[in-house]
């Protein structure tokens, strides 16, 4: 299957190079263009891209209003977003999580990493890494939004196996640790991962990490 993308951003060298590399893949194809957040949702609903990958400081329309448009258009339900950012200084990250980001990558990334990035997302299966997972958390502790706090009794769907994994997937633990200390396999915790988000309407790994700590699954400050 050939994952279809969307490229945002407001420098035409950087998209240039985006699209020179993704559509050298065989696996992949450049659906489109965008220069900033209102042209990538215009294009978004017009291409039905599986993954966009979007800048989030753009003139005009930002990355951030694009984001939350598109996440939350149940036509596009299948349409990730891939936010380029940089961990040590963007201030926007939780927010971004919040809006239905579904991964996230510095723009200091070399080429292999943009595309496994790509495919990750595009797969629905994590963040990019453990790493990137603890800075999404880290922002999303250091700036709480009251007015996205979740309710605890949403998770009374969900299985006690499949929230002790929702909550050890919430600290940025992988699949394959998560697996080591259940004593089952990486497999066996993919499949609770993904029946926590289908009982919650999580789009992504993502949501569901905002989702563990919003209802207090994890307590702030929880170590990994």
């Amino acid at each position: 299957m050939t994952i279809r993308v969307l490229l945002a951003d407001d420098q035409a060298l950087l998209r240039g190079a985006f699209r020179v590399l993704i559509d050298a893949e065989d696996d992949m194809e450049v659906v489109g263009e965008a220069a900033d957040g209102r042209e990538a949702v215009e294009l978004a609903r017009a291409t039905r891209p599986d993954v966009v990958l979007m800048d989030i400081r753009m003139p005009g329309a930002d990355g951030l209003g694009a984001t939350a448009a598109i996440c939350g258009d149940e036509e596009l339900s299948g349409t990730r977003v891939l936010i380029l950012t940089t961990f040590e200084i963007d201030e926007y990250v939780a927010q971004a999580l919040r809006a239905g980001a579904g991964g996230f990558l510095g723009k200091g990334a070399d080429p292999k990493e943009l595309l496994a990035a790509v495919r990750t997302v595009a797969a629905g299966d994590k963040l990019l890494s453990p790493a990137a997972t603890r800075a999404v958390i880290d922002q999303l502790l250091a700036r709480p939004d009251p007015a996205a706090a979740e309710p605890a009794e949403r998770l009374a769907v969900l299985t006690a196996r499949e929230r002790e994994v929702m909550a050890m997937a919430a600290t940025g633990l992988t699949n394959e640790e998560i697996a080591e200390r259940m004593f089952v396999s990486p497999f066996t915790v993919r499949t609770h991962v993904h029946r926590a988000m289908a009982k919650l309407d999580a789009r992504d790994r993502a949501q569901l990490v905002a989702i563990a700590y919003q209802s207090g699954l994890v307590p702030p400050g929880r170590p990994a």
